[in-house]
């Protein structure tokens, strides 16, 4: 009977769903911007945010902005949400922020990655790789921030 409450009280993980929750696509200039021969300049926003949805589920987005620029003309602008409901069971309070800030993110953003890469081929465009994230490094980055300033960089 020992073996059976030590196997209900292990740390369980579970993946529910992955999902793209949202995306977009502009081509403001177009057709004339698939004239243009200049490379254009590539700016990457990327953050993540988590949301309990019942007591042992949460979902997490990873929500990037991908702009590309020639001069002040916005040849495209992608705007994607990968999203996954998580499912913890018996993980310690202390360890689910790190889960949803980290964990979470590493399982979506290859999904994420490939959903802006395929949406910029089939816009025309060259295929934008996002480079890998160290969302360990990121994690410890905000813990370290005092709470004003999370909140300032939260805006």
């Amino acid at each position: 009977m020992s073996e059976e409450v030590k196997e209900n009280t292990q740390p369980e993980f579970v993946m529910e769903k992955i999902y793209v929750k949202d995306l977009s696509l502009e081509i403001p200039h177009a057709p004339k911007i698939f004239l243009e021969r200049t490379s254009p300049q590539i700016d990457v926003q990327l953050h993540t945010q988590a949301n309990s949805v019942e007591d042992d589920a949460y979902e997490v987005v990873a929500v990037t902005t991908v702009t590309a620029k020639i001069e002040e003309k916005v040849m495209f602008l992608i705007e994607a949400k990968q999203a996954g409901i998580f499912r913890m069971r018996n993980v310690p309070t202390e360890e689910i922020e790190k889960v949803l800030a980290v964990m979470c993110p590493n399982i979506l953003f290859p999904y994420l990655r490939e959903v802006v890469s395929d949406v910029s081929v089939r816009a025309g465009f060259a295929p934008v790789l996002l480079n890998p994230i160290n969302f360990d490094v990121v994690y410890q980055q905000q813990k370290q921030q005092s709470p004003a300033e999370t909140t300032a960089t939260a805006h």
